[in-house]
């Protein structure tokens, strides 16, 4: 067993060092009093920690956090209920047209935020889902729903076809056959996306602001935002602020990272 030069652990640790710092230091802005924040050179370290701004987050940006994690949610159970049927007919059924619709979904995720969500905002304003949620999980699965696609087709290609032979003897439909052979298996793929298509939706911007900007279920991002223009002198609360909203993706990140590892890796390689 080669071991690992020490010169590349040193700069891969100074590498992760140096783009961890960002995040160490909003967690140090939040501990720091209010009146140590313009001290020059600043501390390091919250040598008098204070946890006001957390308390404030707690009493002004909690119904944005509930609000973030409903369109989450709805946006990762529309994304899988509609890319894994998808993903299905395209690596298994093999439908005629698949090459290019496999066209048409990379397209699809270059088009840039913004256009579609002026697209959306004339759509909602005339059928009234303006400013509702499930206008928002819709938008936000639109992100969602191109990625799951490939991703689920990749793994799905990879499923042995004796499987889904074996449950045809049996009597068993196409519908049967996704429902009890392929999903169960693609458990890797599933989390992949369910955690993709939460971050997209709980980190999205343009579309709360644009889709959801004047509606009583904002969103997180739209209540830092607001909050930054309110409170722009009290740095340790905005940065507490971004501090609660970035904990729900770091727990998903590590709960769920050797699932993803192997969702985003399968179908690359065939025997």
């Amino acid at each position: 067993m080669t071991r690992r030069p020490v010169w590349k652990s040193a700069v891969g640790v100074l590498l992760t060092a140096v783009m961890l710092f960002p995040v160490y230091w909003m967690v140090n802005v939040s501990l720091t009093p209010t009146g140590e924040m313009r001290k020059s050179p600043p501390d390091w370290f919250p040598l008098h920690p204070t946890f006001s701004g957390y308390r404030a987050v707690l009493d002004q940006q909690l119904p944005y956090l509930g609000n973030s994690l409903i369109v989450g949610l709805g946006t990762v159970a529309l994304t899988v209920a509609i890319s894994a049927p998808a993903a299905f007919s395209l690596a298994k059924l093999r439908p005629a047209g698949r090459g290019l619709l496999n066209f048409v979904l990379l397209i699809a995720q270059m088009i840039p935020s913004i256009i579609m969500a002026m697209g959306f905002y004339a759509i909602y304003l005339s059928i009234g889902i303006l400013n509702t949620v499930w206008g928002l999980i819709v938008a936000d699965s639109t992100i969602a729903v191109p990625f799951g696609v490939l991703i689920f087709t990749a793994f799905m290609s990879g499923i042995p076809n004796e499987l889904m032979q074996a449950a045809r003897i049996d009597g068993a439909g196409p519908w049967r056959i996704f429902r009890s052979v392929v999903m169960p298996v693609s458990r890797n793929s599933v989390v992949t996306v369910s955690l993709f298509s939460f971050l997209w939706a709980w980190s999205d911007f343009i579309f709360s602001s644009t889709l959801n900007g004047g509606g009583p279920m904002q969103t997180i991002t739209l209540g830092i935002y607001k909050y930054i223009g309110n409170n722009n002198q009290e740095w340790n609360a905005i940065m507490a602020t971004a501090v609660v909203a970035s904990i729900p993706a770091t727990v998903l990140l590590v709960i769920a990272q050797k699932y993803v590892a192997a969702g985003v890796t399968a179908g690359a390689v065939k025997d």
